[in-house]
């Protein structure tokens, strides 16, 4: 991989780290499946043809998610909210505390709601939330930017239904 490539795909780390463990569910695979996604971009960096290295990272984790999951990678049943890391809570003030654990309820319930959608359904959603537009999206997910439209609409229409009570409170 190239310097300039090598250290621009290195600043969507995070982004990646993030959008692997809300699809695997579990730190560890989201680890695993990050640095896959890495050595991935390094062999292939010589069939880089220019653009977007950001959608081109979120297509080989997408891809590697899949080529991971089609092997029986084993599924956690654990989110990664089902964790809480015990040293969080030293650092935090009194009102830190609540904000805190408001988050949480909100974050249980977002992340409640994304998992009953379907890999891909999820994945869509996640892009969309990370800022890539609807032809990015299609070219990460290798389909049809309608495709990309209607899986958005139907999964943003799942989400509204699983979250409205939630809403009304």
């Amino acid at each position: 991989m190239t310097t300039g490539l090598g250290s621009e795909a290195l600043a969507y780390a995070d982004a990646l780290f993030d959008l692997a463990r809300r699809l695997t569910r579990h730190q560890a695979d989201a680890e695993e499946l990050v640095q896959e996604t890495y050595a991935r971009a390094i062999a292939g960096a010589r069939t880089f043809a220019g653009g977007n290295v950001k959608a081109w990272m979120f297509k080989i984790l997408r891809n590697t998610f899949i080529d991971l999951h089609h092997r029986g990678q084993p599924q956690p049943t654990l989110s990664e909210l089902d964790v809480i890391d015990g040293t969080a809570d030293e650092y935090l003030l009194r009102d830190d505390r609540e904000l805190d654990r408001l988050r949480r309820l909100v974050g249980e319930e977002i992340e409640a709601a994304l998992a009953i959608l379907s890999h891909e359904a999820r994945l869509i959603v996640l892009l969309d939330v990370e800022g890539f537009t609807e032809t990015e999206a299609a070219d990460i997910l290798g389909c049809a930017v309608g495709t990309v439209k209607s899986r958005l609409s139907r999964a943003r229409a799942m989400l509204r239904e699983r979250l409205k009570d939630y809403a009304r409170e």
